[in-house]
């Protein structure tokens, strides 16, 4: 009876330990693969070819592209989803499908990326030469601007990232270009990301001034007496009361009044522009008419003291 107990016993302990064994065995599918690397790692997409060894197994080293459901095919496995892994994620994935399929005991698998579908950066927007650009590994947001010969002069201080591996998130951050350390210049980008430099916003000068202009606004602050200078000015013959804001808005376009004679005598408030602004200034016709009439006299007198 003693005997017996202690079959009994000894075949409840195996049962318990394989079952362990067996909730301890990974289990890799096409949904069951997790990805548990650092977010600056490359991720496998879609048309990357790789190449697939086994550790002390020569004969298993093969050449496999993930396919349009990143996936990859090898032999025993069958379809394994490595896409939107790491390639330590991917080798854990394969590993456990192989040692799920016995075909090896726990077998040590190494994924080597030989070729990204998507090998460049792609830098867009307002810099000097848009296109894409292989930068093989992980590189900061400024690499990928300077590989594009940096910005332009119209470049806003806005830049959008979107990850290959994230595309319905893009990221929105300011551009800075004061130094390496602003947290935007260190800003991870890997191929397939694509970085978007925006175009700054633009205020417009017309009328009675020296240079009727577009202004590129280099930050977001500009009034409206700092875009006259950027014009050179008004006139003698510029009717500063009558200047006029035009803007464009949801309800259309405004015309506000700008009193530019009391801006210039500091008694009024100078006013923010906004992008896509217009400050018009009128000429006067009374001074128009007298300034002509000056020139006429000084032509004149010129011209006689010449003649005599």
């Amino acid at each position: 009876m003693r005997t017996m107990l202690l079959k009994v016993n000894l075949v409840v302990v195996l049962g318990l330990t394989i079952a362990a064994a067996q909730e301890s065995t990974p289990q890799s599918g096409p949904s069951s693969a997790v990805d548990t690397s650092h977010s600056t790692d490359l991720l496998i997409g879609s048309g990357d070819l790789l190449e697939v060894s086994v550790l002390g197994a020569p004969e298993y080293k093969y050449e496999v592209r993930t396919n349009s459901k990143g996936e990859v095919v090898l032999p025993f496995t069958g379809a394994v989803r490595v896409a939107g892994l790491s390639v330590e994620g991917a080798e854990k994935a394969i590993a456990g499908r192989l040692q799920q399929v016995n075909a090896f005991n726990d077998p040590e698998v190494t994924v080597f990326e030989k070729d990204y579908a998507t090998q460049g950066i792609s830098v867009l927007g307002e810099v000097q030469k848009p296109g894409i650009y292989p930068l093989l590994g992980p590189h900061t947001l400024m690499d990928a601007i300077s590989a594009a010969g940096g910005t332009t002069a119209r470049a806003g201080n806005v830049v959008t990232i979107t990850h290959r591996a994230q595309p319905d998130k893009p990221i929105v951050a300011p551009l800075s270009y004061g130094g390496e350390n602003h947290p935007a210049a260190d800003a991870s980008v890997l191929p397939g990301d694509a970085v978007v430099v925006s175009k700054a916003g633009m205020v417009y000068v017309v009328g009675d001034v020296h240079e009727p202009a577009g202004i590129i606004m280099e930050n977001s602050h500009i009034t409206v007496l700092q875009a006259i200078a950027m014009a050179h000015g008004t006139n003698p013959t510029a009717k500063l009361s009558a200047a006029k804001l035009i803007r464009k808005s949801g309800k259309g376009t405004q015309e506000i009044a700008i009193p530019l004679n009391k801006i210039l005598q500091a008694k009024s408030s100078d006013l923010v522009l906004q992008p896509e602004d217009v400050v018009f200034v009128p000429g006067s016709a009374i001074k128009g008419a007298t300034r002509r009439s000056l020139e006429a006299m000084v032509q004149a007198a010129t011209g006689y003291v010449i003649y005599h």
